[in-house]
Parts: structure tokens; C-alpha cells; sequence
């Protein structure tokens, strides 16, 4: 009997080839801040995610809800506007199923995005994080249960789950740009609620640079099924204890939104880069 993350999976992957031919080789999730970024790209295709059979749909406001298919200079892309969350009520698998979908549709390279809380000291907010590593223990693994062995192997590495190759491109061309970025380990939470100045402290001793509600999940998925990964992390608020500032998802969107140009930058830049020197 066929796993059933699998027949999911393969339902959903039917479902988008009936309607789109496009062949993406890196896929992007776009995070808080970057959700217009498929204005700036030659659009070729777009599809809902009410229009892919059993997929889930972001509840969350400003995510549209969409994958946009189309060209970074001369790079093919999909683009994810609106990704799921854990916090939304979602079973782990269907969290990571846009992931493994766009692996499925040819993705090579998942570039991963989000706004996140610095608690490293030395960070500000408006801030770009480098993701270098990460901590997932604080989330269910996306791979907790049958293993889905179309996708990859019961006991995946995950020594280098950032690729060091892609991770020094961006900050080659970050520098290029004259954008300063930092780098760090990236750690997820559950969310919805934002971290207790006590839960920021502990982040900090487990050696967190940054944490959010995301991102972690969908790199172990990503890994696990053989694309490669890189992501960048918006650095919107300082976490909690950390000033005096009550935290609020309004301060969250206001930062984005003010380096949203720079972010756009990075990573047009980053993509056009990757599949130069890395693809």
C-alpha cells in the first residue's frame, strides 16, 4: 500500500501539470516583506492553491495564497506566495507539501525567506541574516513517521543542511549590493504567540542568532528529498526582553516593508548568481 503522503503528493502534482508546463529550477518561499515580489519577475504562469487538489491554504493576511511561475533575468522560478504554517492547525506533512511539490516540479534549489526576531545581541532590526544552520527540535520533524521512500532515505544527513557553496554566493553578491549581512543559526518555534524574554534567552543559549515560525520545517524536507537549500533571513523586531518594546505583527510587517527593496535585491541577485555558477 502506497504511503499516504505520497498519494498526496502525487494527487497534487497531477493536479498543478494539468494546468502549467513550467519548469522551475529554483524555488522560492517568499516570507514577510517579499510577498509583491512576483511584481518584479516576468510572470509566465499562476496558479491558487484552492486550484491543486487536497493542498492546504495559508490563513494567514497578506499571504496570497498562489504559486507564481516565471523568470528572474533568464532564471525559471516558482515562486510560493504564502506559505502554511505550523500555527494554522496543519498537520506537519501538508506544511511541507508545497515544499516537496515544487521539488517534484523540477526545483533544484529551494531559497528560502522569512521575517524573524534576532536574539543575537549584536543584531538590529531591519537587519539580513544568512542562514548558516538551524535548530528544529521545538517542531514536530516533518519526516515523523513512514518513511516516504520516493522522496529519500529513513535517516537523512543533515550536517550541511544550509549549502556552504550557496551561502558564500549570497554573501558575495550581498556585498556586491553594499547590503551588510549577517549570518547566524536560524531557530522555529511554533508560534502563533511571540517568544517570552525567557524562551529568548533560551534560543540564545542553545546558540540561536534568530527565531520564527517557519523555514526549519521545510529544510529538512527539502534536504530530505535531495534539493538544495539556502536561505535569508529579515531580522524585523529584536526579541522579547530584549528592549522595551511590547511585540506586535504590525512592527513585524512596518520593518519588512522599509528594507523590502534592499531584501528584493538580495535575492534577484542571489538567484541569478546560484544558477550561474551553482546549477
Amino acid at each position: 500500500m502506497q504511503n499516504p503522503i505520497a498519494q498526496k503528493l502525487q494527487r497534487c502534482v497531477e493536479s498543478v501539470r494539468a494546468r502549467i508546463d513550467f519548469v522551475p529550477q529554483i524555488a522560492v518561499i517568499l516570507g514577510s516583506g517579499l510577498g509583491d515580489y512576483a511584481e518584479h519577475i516576468d510572470v509566465r504562469q499562476t496558479l491558487s492553491y484552492h486550484d491543486i487538489e487536497g493542498f492546504p491554504v495559508s490563513t494567514v493576511p497578506g499571504h496570497k495564497g498562489r504559486f507564481v511561475f516565471g523568470f528572474v533575468g533568464d532564471v525559471p522560478v516558482v515562486l510560493m506566495q504564502g506559505r502554511v504554517h505550523y500555527y494554522e492547525g496543519y498537520a506537519m506533512p501538508d506544511v511541507v507539501l508545497p515544499t516537496r511539490l515544487m521539488g517534484k516540479l523540477g526545483a533544484q534549489v529551494l531559497f528560502l525567506t522569512n521575517a524573524a526576531g534576532g536574539v543575537n545581541p549584536t543584531f538590529a532590526a531591519g537587519d539580513f541574516m544568512l542562514l548558516r544552520d538551524q535548530i528544529a527540535d521545538f517542531v514536530p520533524s516533518p519526516l515523523i513517521g513512514p518513511n516516504v521512500e520516493e522522496l529519500g532515505p529513513r535517516f537523512p544527513d543533515m550536517s550541511e543542511i544550509y549549502e556552504k557553496k550557496l551561502g558564500d554566493i549570497l554573501l558575495r553578491e550581498a556585498e556586491k549590493l553594499g547590503i551588510p549581512l549577517k549570518q547566524g543559526t536560524y531557530l522555529q518555534f511554533t508560534g502563533p504567540n511571540f517568544e517570552t524574554p525567557s524562551e529568548v534567552r533560551m534560543a540564545r543559549l542553545l546558540g540561536a542568532d534568530a527565531v520564527g515560525m517557519s523555514t526549519a520545517c521545510e529544510a529538512i524536507a527539502a534536504r530530505h528529498m535531495g534539493l538544495r537549500v539556502c536561505g535569508i533571513s529579515c531580522i524585523s523586531n529584536l526579541g522579547a526582553g530584549m528592549t522595551e518594546q511590547e511585540l506586535s505583527d504590525e512592527d513585524v510587517k512596518e520593518t519588512a516593508g522599509r528594507v523590502a527593496p534592499q531584501f528584493r535585491a538580495l535575492v534577484t541577485a542571489g538567484i541569478q548568481a546560484i544558477a550561474k555558477e551553482a546549477l
